[in-house]
């Protein structure tokens, strides 16, 4: 329960992303608009007894919490049930009602006139969700898979026969139409979403395009070397790494072209530094980042960013002391930088998930990121990786030693 102090404190740090004041007087559409814009985001209160500018005038209307619980009922989609609480004597005297939902699980709307609004709180306003965010919401919750929508003007002709006969002839062991027979493999490639009716579609284009940048032009990776612990103009490289996502293989199992991950990892051994310890009288050299965590973070970078969030790529830096690497979008299905330590698994992008892990790059349990990247790194020079959701990016950042 909420404590009077609480309140006031609540109160006098004014309305934000995640608190509204309502006199308890308002349409029921009003509340309803408040508390869908707060759980299609992450959540929020409506205090009903205090006015815009933070004056407390207490409550008026009789069944304040009936009313409340019908409104979430009647006028929002999928219902809602809030937590209801009101705190007594706030101040002369004056009560003020708490009325709170969580993140949802699915996304709602305001059941106003007959029609569906969805509406996304934005600072201390609450407005109607855009077509691209609208998208980006249904997606984090996992009604909408972006990498199976259609890729305009892409067709068979746009992917690369020899990684398919790799992916279904070498990987998945199955027989493989004939080169020219494009009926039969536009059959295989819609059952395997690959492709669309309409078209490839996004992760087909990801995974097996020609030229996947010229269909997706964030389709990639950003890569830049710098000489100190700064960001600095003065690069020691830069490099816009692109093409598509899976290597080409030869017949024993070796690489004859990267994909975008060994594109990423030859990077990263340009730039940096051998070390060299003595261990036994011996002269040892090892990498300053374990390959398999550099691996495992550049491989879920690529498979979970949010490939609605068209204007940036992934985006890999190394510094003289650290390694980060930058996946656009918040982290999907409720997942938290807390449970992927612990091997919680959820995939925004199943479809280059299952692909990816065919090639080997991820292990079938999910447990990567406590193995390889946790685990890996405290083995391999002491230190703690940061795993960080930061505004519209998710940031794994490698330490290259322990601090002093």
């Amino acid at each position: 329960m909420t404590t009077r102090t609480e309140l006031l404190e609540i109160i006098a740090n004014g309305e934000n992303s995640g608190v509204e004041f309502k006199r308890d007087d308002l349409r029921t559409q009003d509340l309803a608009k408040e508390l869908v814009a707060f759980s299609n985001l992450q959540g929020g209160m409506v205090l009903l007894g205090v006015e815009d500018a933070g004056t407390i005038t207490g409550l008026t209307r009789d069944g304040l919490e009936e009313w409340v619980m019908n409104v979430c009922r009647d006028k929002i989609r999928p219902a809602i049930v809030p937590f209801f609480e009101v705190v007594r004597g706030v101040k002369d005297s004056n009560d003020v009602a708490i009325v709170r939902v969580t993140r949802g699980y699915d996304m709602h709307a305001l059941w106003h006139n007959n029609t569906n609004r969805y509406l996304m709180r934005v600072g201390t306003q609450s407005r109607e969700a855009s077509q691209e965010e609208l998208a980006r919401l249904f997606q984090q919750r996992g009604t909408v898979r972006a990498e199976l929508r259609p890729v305009s003007g892409a067709s068979l002709a746009h992917l690369d026969l020899r990684r398919l006969r790799n992916y279904f002839g070498d990987i998945r062991q199955q027989d493989v139409p004939a080169d020219e027979d494009d009926e039969a493999w536009q059959s295989l490639l819609i059952n395997t979403e690959v492709m669309a009716d309409e078209g490839v579609t996004v992760g087909g284009m990801l995974m097996f395009g020609k030229t996947p940048n010229r269909f997706l032009p964030h389709a990639g990776i950003d890569a830049v070397a710098y000489p100190g612990t700064e960001q600095d103009y003065d690069a020691q490289e830069r490099s816009v790494l692109r093409g598509p996502m899976v290597p080409l293989l030869s017949e024993a199992g070796d690489i004859v072209e990267n994909g975008l991950v060994e594109q990423a990892l030859d990077f990263v051994q340009r730039n940096t530094r051998v070390v060299v310890e003595a261990q036994g009288g011996r002269r040892i050299e090892r990498p300053v980042y374990p390959q398999d965590a550099l691996r495992e973070g550049l491989v879920n970078a690529l498979i979970h960013r949010d490939y609605l969030l068209t204007s940036t790529d992934v985006e890999l830096a190394v510094y003289s002391d650290r390694l980060e690497i930058v996946s656009p979008g918040r982290l999907p299905n409720g997942i938290t930088p807390d449970r992927m330590r612990l091997g919680t698994r959820a995939a925004r992008n199943q479809l280059l998930k299952d692909v990816m892990r065919d090639y080997r790059y991820l292990e079938h349990m999910g447990m990567g990121i406590p193995r390889k990247i946790v685990r890996g790194m405290k083995e391999h020079n002491g230190t703690e990786p940061d795993l960080v959701e930061l505004d519209e990016r998710f940031i794994v950042r490698l330490l290259a030693h322990a601090p002093e």
